[in-house]
């Protein structure tokens, strides 16, 4: 099982774009991927982690910022978990942001995936947390 976090505000994958007949992919997603690799790099090279050869299960826990402008009470629900978020982005966008960045460098090809699981909170410090855990291999 491997574990990491990325510091920060989590930015989903976005639709590639088309302009003078070209297809490319926004800067914004090009940048985010960057990020969530040295991330991974950054554990892995402490963590003597090699390129996972089995079935994957991934967990995300995404933990977005609260807003300025709420109550204390309605912050308190927000923390405790009772009050999710369900602003963009989408679970299914952060999922395939994180795990298009991880792919050929905590595995092989993103088609070991067999599992994913997304969940949304609010919390103190937005980031984001990766758990991959190898089911067979």
């Amino acid at each position: 099982m491997r574990t990491f976090k990325i510091p920060g505000m989590v930015q989903a994958k976005q639709r590639p774009r088309l302009s003078r007949g070209r297809v490319y992919t926004p800067q914004a997603t090009v940048n985010y991927e960057g990020y969530v690799k040295w991330c991974y790099s950054d554990y892995a090279n402490r963590m003597e982690w090699t390129p996972i050869e089995g079935a994957i299960r991934a967990e995300i826990g995404v933990f977005m910022p609260i807003p300025k402008s709420d109550s204390k009470k309605k912050r308190a629900l927000k923390i405790s978990g009772q009050i999710r978020p369900t602003v963009k982005p989408d679970a299914d966008n952060i999922a395939k942001s994180v795990l298009d960045a991880l792919n050929a460098l905590a595995y092989a090809d993103d088609k070991q995936i067999v599992e994913c699981e997304v969940k949304k909170y609010y919390g103190e410090e937005p980031c984001v947390y990766v758990k991959l855990i190898e089911l067979e291999g």
